[in-house]
């Protein structure tokens, strides 16, 4: 497929009313990115999501939860530090990275979590 072909997969935006469809429910793997938008190190982190969200299309989602307009959610979670990535399997959470990380790390840790460890 030529580069200028591929489509561009947008992040699902996910709140404290969509959070169990979207998260809990879904029937692919979810990596979810707990952020704010005063956050510096979660606005770097953001064309990452957004390239990974694409990359990873049909294998895992890629979501955002926004921790002030989600409070309800993000406090279910434990969110003490933001950006914290979540990623969720049948509901459960398989994996956390907290702070900002390559997207080739972030990569290679969804990729591993989901051969099983």
């Amino acid at each position: 497929m030529n580069p200028k072909d591929t489509v561009t997969i947008e992040p699902t935006q996910v709140t404290d009313v969509s959070f169990a469809h979207e998260v809990l429910q879904s029937p692919v793997p979810v990596l979810l990115d707990c952020w704010a938008p005063w956050c510096g190190p979660c606005r770097t982190m953001a064309p990452v999501l957004e390239e990974l969200a694409t990359s990873l299309a049909g294998t895992v989602k890629v979501a955002k939860l926004n921790v002030d307009e989600s409070p309800e959610a993000a406090g279910r979670l434990g969110i003490r530090s933001i950006p914290t990535l979540l990623l969720f399997r049948n509901g459960e959470i398989i994996g956390e990275t907290v702070g900002a990380a390559p997207r080739a790390t972030i990569e290679a840790a969804v990729l591993r979590h989901l051969r099983g460890q």
